[in-house]
């Protein structure tokens, strides 16, 4: 271990966001082996996971038109170079690709080492003329120039190499890790008797996560609208995001009655669909639900899915790039098919992605049909959840970070 080497951690900002999340998580925890100071492009989203280590802001805006963001981009580039010698950095690792670029830009004759977390091949944000450079421009010719870049999930390296030429001896995989033992102290707090109310109604599914594109939520309305013909139950979505209007607006399309947590109404089992919003602790809300449902287009190495396993709830996930399969059925591989049935994996249920308009309708009747047949079987559940659990322990702080500290000592050794 080099303990007296100094660890600049970088990210865009730390709002609400998993990246920001993990981004604490290895700050606190890098924290016992290295000086760490905490680096942000500005404070824009204020700081929701604060950590004990020095932040410092790189003060440079956001947004605006191209020529302000160029400008921007540079700005950061200078500061961020100008802070790297100000505190002798000896190794800087960034999060999220905004701060990627700006930490190879900056390298001087410290190590720079990228955490990668998320698929950029099937990133739904990555589009347009932007997203043509990011792809063809920035990533390829930039990667290569990192000592080392860390992917959360295995099935993020060969995008990496096969379509952005990263050579494959810098890529490592190290998994997201997971408080497991505060996570199950946080589940069992007793819920209001409102709440209670809800749950004791009929069967809930709960899905956690920002409401976004990524995380496809809209069709698993259409998926409970359908259940709901076949027996009763209750959907409960936990977090917020600029998708949230059209998701309500959705829902009563449909003819779910909604509830909403922002509207400060009195919570009642009067309503199908509950928007609570972003929770404090959210896990007091998934361990009482009889399934966990996850419908994300594309992930990284889920967190939320991670979080409800050790909850003992059984997940049903779409079987999306990347992570759910890497967790649910380690011992698999990727299909080089979509699935298109449920797949009842070691440790949850994988099911067919919900962004194919061509076999939307199809996928959607074979979830409608797979939840219906799980809230029939409660054995099954308490299977599935048992299982779940268990898997969770093997992404506890203790096993990821004895990774990461090799990693960081290796490459500073060199």
């Amino acid at each position: 271990m080099l303990a007296s080497k100094k660890l600049l951690l970088l990210i865009p900002n730390l709002g609400f966001g998993g990246a920001q999340r993990v981004f604490h998580d290895h700050s606190v925890e890098l924290a016992n082996h290295y000086t760490v100071t905490e680096a942000v492009f500005n404070m824009d989203e204020g700081n929701i996971y604060p950590s004990e280590n020095k932040l410092v802001s790189l003060a440079v805006d956001g947004g605006g038109n191209a020529l302000d963001k160029i400008q921007n981009f540079a700005r950061r580039i200078a500061r961020l170079r100008n802070l790297k010698r100000e505190l002798k950095t000896d190794v800087c690792v960034s999060h999220l690709e905004g701060a990627d670029y700006v930490n190879l830009l900056s390298k001087g004759a410290e190590k720079v080492v990228l955490c990668i977390h998320g698929s950029k091949l099937h990133d739904g944000n990555i589009n347009g003329v932007v997203g043509w450079v990011r792809k063809k421009l920035l990533m390829p010719s930039l990667y290569n120039r990192a000592d080392r870049i860390i992917t959360v999930s295995r099935d993020i390296n060969p995008e990496l190499v096969e379509s952005f030429g990263v050579k494959p001896e810098k890529i490592q995989t190290i998994n997201n890790f997971f408080e497991v033992g505060q996570i199950e102290e946080k589940a069992r707090e007793s819920l209001s008797a409102a709440e209670q109310a809800v749950y004791n109604a009929a069967p809930v599914l709960v899905t956690s996560g920002r409401l976004a594109i990524q995380k496809n939520q809209a069709p698993l309305l259409v998926i409970f609208a359908e259940l709901l013909k076949r027996r009763p139950a209750k959907l409960v979505f936990l977090g917020d995001g600029e998708l949230r209007n059209d998701l309500t607006r959705r829902a009563r399309q449909l003819g779910l009655r909604v509830y909403e947590a922002w509207n400060e109404e009195m919570m009642t089992p009067d309503y199908d669909v509950y928007f609570l919003g972003t929770q404090k602790n959210p896990f007091k809300y998934i361990r009482p639900a009889s399934l966990f449902v996850f419908p994300s287009a594309w992930e990284g190495f889920p967190m939320a899915l991670g979080e409800a396993m050790i909850c003992g709830v059984p997940p049903v996930t779409t079987d999306c790039p990347t992570g759910p399969r890497e967790i649910l059925a380690p011992t698999t591989c990727t299909p080089r098919q979509p699935i298109r049935e449920a797949e009842t994996a070691e440790f949850g249920v994988l099911m067919p992605m919900l962004n194919q308009p061509a076999s939307l309708p199809a996928d959607q009747q074979v979830w409608a049909a797979t939840l219906d047949r799980l809230l029939g079987n409660a054995a099954e559940r308490d299977r599935l959840g048992k299982l779940a659990s268990r898997r969770m322990q093997d992404f506890s702080r203790e096993k990821i970070f004895q990774q990461w500290v090799a990693v960081l000592d290796d490459v500073l050794a060199k």
